[in-house]
């Protein structure tokens, strides 16, 4: 295990009205370990008790956006203990098989990524590079997302023989046909297409993604910062009404039955899969498309 802290796997900045969260583990394409998670949710945190800021902008540093969950670092920490924020459920540390696998991810995962679509300022995800798996879960929680041109997303995780990523918002932010594609074959696809499909607001030169994103975030707090709050909670209202919260719910035990399967019929509740297996398939995969 490395010496990571929530101290430097997120850098935290206040420019004018924008709070800068960016995630800081480019060695590793900002994959999201579980100092990462907590390190983000006390950069909100601070952003949303801050009167000064009206705005929350999520970057990562480096030339990845996030490569997902951290499945092979030498920083991960999956045995790491942190005091629960997002639900109220016993600790997964010390606990064994489908009882540790279950309260850490909807914990850390599910339940932190639900809390933070609920912050009551405006966030936006500024995109580069590659937004995988869990990456797409981090974008995803962000009311907008500017991406830039070279930007690529994708969602794996059916090579685990797992329905998807832990807060399953594919049909609602892509729309059934085109999340049943992305799952179906794992593909990557590109920051013009995610526009096409409504999933990201902006593409921009990768140059501009930095002064676009903050270009947008000042028109934005110049709007009242209530009327703000509940026009979001309006927005998010609506698309649990139409069936979100309780979708990835359901989902969510779908998910844990695949890692149970895996753990009884492979090497692992991943199937057998880790970091560079994940890479080589998805990257061969994109070639043969």
């Amino acid at each position: 295990m490395t010496n990571e802290t929530e101290e430097n796997v997120v850098t935290y900045e206040v420019r004018g009205s924008t709070a800068i969260v960016t995630m800081n583990r480019p060695e590793y394409r900002n994959a999201q370990n579980s100092a990462m998670t907590y390190a983000l949710d006390r950069a909100f945190t601070d952003a949303v008790e801050d009167d000064r800021v009206k705005v929350i902008v999520l970057a990562g540093n480096g030339k990845h956006f996030s490569a997902g969950h951290d499945i092979g670092t030498p920083g991960r920490d999956v045995d790491a203990h942190y005091e629960n924020r997002a639900v109220l459920w016993w600790d997964h540390v010390r606990k064994t098989g489908g009882d540790q696998r279950f309260a850490r991810e909807m914990e850390v995962y599910l339940g932190m990524c639900r809390r933070w679509r609920d912050i009551p300022k405006p966030t936006i995800a500024s995109v580069q590079g590659a937004c995988i798996a869990g990456g797409l879960m981090l974008s995803w929680i962000c009311d907008l997302i500017v991406a830039s041109d070279d930007a690529f997303f994708s969602d794996p995780v059916v090579r685990m023989g797992i329905p998807g990523v832990e807060y399953f918002a594919h049909p609602w932010v892509l729309g059934p046909r085109r999340a049943k594609e992305i799952l179906f074959t794992g593909d990557r696809f590109s920051a013009a297409e995610a526009f096409e499909w409504g999933m990201v607001n902006r593409v921009v030169p990768r140059a501009e993604l930095e002064s676009e994103t903050t270009a947008l975030a000042d028109r934005i707090a110049a709007m009242p910062a209530f009327g703000l709050a509940l026009t979001k909670k309006a927005v998010n209202q609506c698309e649990d009404l139409m069936g979100m919260r309780s979708g990835m719910d359901s989902v969510f035990g779908l998910h844990h039955f695949a890692h149970s399967h895996n753990a009884e019929v492979d090497a692992d509740s991943l199937g057998g899969m880790d970091a560079k297996s994940m890479k080589s398939s998805a990257t061969s995969t994109t070639e043969k498309s």
